[in-house]
């Protein structure tokens, strides 16, 4: 279900202190845009209402955090639920297929959280674990490349293992119940929700 736009969008993401404008500007120096230039930089496509990046930066103060959020009206709600301004956190209002003109080399982590299923075999490649994005994220990756993947949808976890592993993924560690295994982790607002009705969620940590 789509959610409704605010009133007043624009001005709260125009006036938002850490939303990057002009990312393509960046590119090559991102770590020059945190307090600590030397942390690693994690970078979650497609965060939502943010409740997971924004929990990762606060419990994480020696990692750096990149939301980026392709809806104006998503991430408006998201800069709305964060109580504060965090040195380690920083946000981008953009298209994940725009991402190799914003970053060349920089990024240690990915982080796929509940992304568009997109059951349809002609939208194959609007996947974010499709190969047309495997290949955007090798120029986003600074040293090995790692993806952490979480979805309620099985159809796309499924496409997901076998997409990464005929790319060169190996994985760490695999979980087709995230709830019940010993995997760290913090919920996003959709996973809150799906775990409290009993949906399992499913979980890859894949490196190359």
């Amino acid at each position: 279900m789509r959610l409704r736009n605010l009133k007043n969008n624009s001005e709260i993401i125009n006036n938002c202190p850490f939303l990057v404008k002009s990312p393509d500007a960046f590119i090559g120096k991102w770590k020059d845009n945190f307090v600590n230039s030397k942390n690693p930089i994690h970078l979650e496509i497609g965060m939502g209402k943010g409740k997971f990046i924004y929990e990762m930066a606060l419990n994480n103060p020696d990692i750096n955090f990149i939301g980026l959020e392709k809806f104006d009206n998503v991430i408006a709600r998201a800069i709305k639920k964060m109580p504060q301004m965090l040195p380690n956190l920083l946000l981008l209002n953009t298209d994940a297929v725009n991402l190799s003109s914003i970053f060349d080399h920089e990024i240690d982590v990915i982080y796929l959280n509940f992304s568009d299923p997109w059951p349809k075999k002609r939208h194959e490649n609007r996947r974010l674990t499709s190969r047309p994005f495997l290949e955007i994220y090798d120029h986003l990756f600074k040293d090995k490349n790692i993806i952490i993947q979480k979805t309620d949808n099985i159809g796309l976890f499924a496409y997901s293992l076998k997409s990464l592993s005929l790319y060169g993924y190996q994985f760490e560690e695999v979980s087709l119940d995230l709830a019940s295994s010993d995997i760290p982790n913090i919920m996003t607002e959709y996973e809150e929700k799906f775990t409290s009705e009993g949906v399992k969620i499913n979980y890859l940590y894949a490196i190359k």
